[in-house]
């Protein structure tokens, strides 16, 4: 029975979709301005976990991500970049595509960018202009009047009665303590450059046409409304989001609809570097570029699956520090991942194999791990108990492999498990080769080693081995048999 923490609640709930033949799930995309940094990518990571997670135990599900393509970020930076917005911000967006997907996170099924939903914003505000929640000011923007939603302050947990006193405030992005009318339509301003679109709207009986451009807020509730309709199940992002960004789609939306928005909010915290808040300033502001160009002699494939690792290993309500240790450390733990896989594909490569069944009781031991690393996911996709399951897996296999007594069939459904494990980690490599393709020289050392074993001449046997340190190559050897690899 899977449950998770509701943001709105402050609980832990028993999680029940509105629909069992559909899970609609929601999560605020990047605002494409510049390249994502690892905090941004520590909440992917965990929206990946989630939605991997649901998949895996059978849920439906559906996921939208908007993508933030104007707001006032992206205008300042396009201006000051001399580019179209439309071109500057999709060199961004097919960035960020890039970046997730070398993280191994799944893109959700429907990205919009918010320049698509243009038309669902307008409907929207002349609904709320309708219903009187919405008012057109002097400025020239319509705002959204907070003081015509009962509920405003409940997601966020805010208490109204100790805000400053404030009439409106158009900045996309403000704290608790100035909870105000918001912008939900910017009246046009020099700085805007060309990006500035039409919308007619019906204000007390008067056609008004309004240059300008959409507020960030109305954004996602629009893009939610033109994918998903008036309600969703879930809807994610990162703790900073919660206010006043999720606090006023909730606003918005429910104006609109009369309904309950999203049933769950789940929320990531923050992730700190070297036990600092990240920022330029500090000098701990890292993107995945920044890493990839630190780590140049490690394959990309086994770094970026040490990346995931480090930014997944945490309760994802609790804040996560990155450090360059730490990544060292889930390199190397990675490799012996990577090392448990190979050496059980050479197991069964190399093996003659007598019994061709299961034992019941190492079936019954398998049936152990899933069911316990199911119970970690299911208890509030709590990863770091997960690991622990698979680390644990990871040994049983090792000594397994030392007794040499696992049939064809058995380590089979090992390298099936590890496969299932993979689903939602994503850091295990069961396509991996049993053997690095090794140079014609150093297999030629290697023989030669061997043979010296065989022959008991130790002194050329620990030579050739030397040599072959001296390459980056070590011998490993097995009970039964001898093996070559790469440091």
């Amino acid at each position: 029975m899977l449950q998770i923490y509701n943001t709105k609640t402050r609980s832990k709930e028993e999680f029940k979709p509105r629909k069992q033949e559909e899970v609609k799930i929601y999560y605020c995309g990047p605002t494409v301005y510049n390249y994502a940094h690892i905090w941004n990518l520590r909440t992917y990571v965990f929206e990946d976990i989630v939605v991997k997670t649901l998949r895996f135990l059978g849920y439906p599900v559906k996921t939208v991500m908007n993508v933030t393509d104007i707001d006032d970020k992206t205008i300042k930076a396009s201006v000051a970049a001399g580019e179209s917005l439309d071109t500057f911000t999709q060199k961004y967006t097919e960035i960020f595509l890039s970046d997730i997907e070398r993280i191994g996170i799944q893109p959700a099924d429907i990205i919009s960018p918010i320049s698509g939903v243009i038309p669902e914003m307008i409907r929207m505000i002349q609904t709320m202009l309708n219903r009187k929640n919405a008012y057109l000011a002097e400025d020239g923007s319509v705002y959204f009047d907070i003081s015509s939603f009962k509920n405003y302050g409940k997601l966020a947990h805010l208490d109204m009665s100790g805000m400053k006193s404030s009439v409106r405030i158009d900045n996309d992005e403000y704290e608790k303590e100035s909870a105000s009318d918001f912008a939900l339509w910017k009246g046009y301003k020099p700085e805007d450059g060309d990006n500035v679109w039409e919308a007619e709207f019906v204000i007390d009986g008067e056609k008004k046409v309004i240059k300008g451009r959409p507020g960030w807020h109305i954004e996602c509730s629009a893009c939610n409304m033109k994918h998903f309709g008036q309600q969703i199940d879930i809807h994610m992002w990162g703790i900073d989001n919660l206010f006043p960004h999720h606090q006023n789609e909730v606003a918005q939306t429910e104006s609109c609809t009369k309904k309950e928005f999203s049933k769950y909010w789940l929320h990531a915290w923050h992730l700190t570097v070297d036990g600092k808040k990240m920022a330029k300033s500090a000098n701990n502001f890292y993107t995945l570029n920044d890493i990839a160009e630190k780590y140049t002699h490690t394959d990309s494939w086994l770094l970026f699956r040490a990346v995931r690792l480090v930014l997944m290993n945490g309760k994802y309500k609790d804040s996560v520090d990155f450090t360059f240790e730490k990544l060292d450390h889930a390199i190397t733990t990675i490799k012996k991942i990577d090392d448990t896989t190979k050496r059980l594909k050479r197991y069964m490569a190399e093996t003659e194999f007598e019994a061709e069944w299961i034992r019941r009781e190492f079936s019954d031991t398998l049936q152990e791990y899933i069911q316990g690393y199911i119970e970690k996911l299911e208890d509030d996709f709590n990863i770091p108990e997960a690991l622990s399951v698979f680390f644990q897996f990871q040994s049983v296999i090792h000594t397994q492999l030392d007794s040499l007594e696992l049939s064809l069939e058995e380590s089979q459904a090992c390298l099936d498990l590890l496969s299932t494990f993979h689903q939602v980690l994503w850091i295990v490599d069961t396509n991996i080769s049993a053997q690095d393709a090794i140079p014609a020289d150093i297999q030629d050392l290697f023989e030669q080693r061997m043979q010296a074993k065989a022959e008991k001449d130790f002194e050329t046997s620990d030579r050739v081995r030397d040599e072959l340190s001296e390459k980056w190559y070590k011998i490993v050897d097995e009970k039964s048999w001898s093996r070559i690899e790469k440091i």
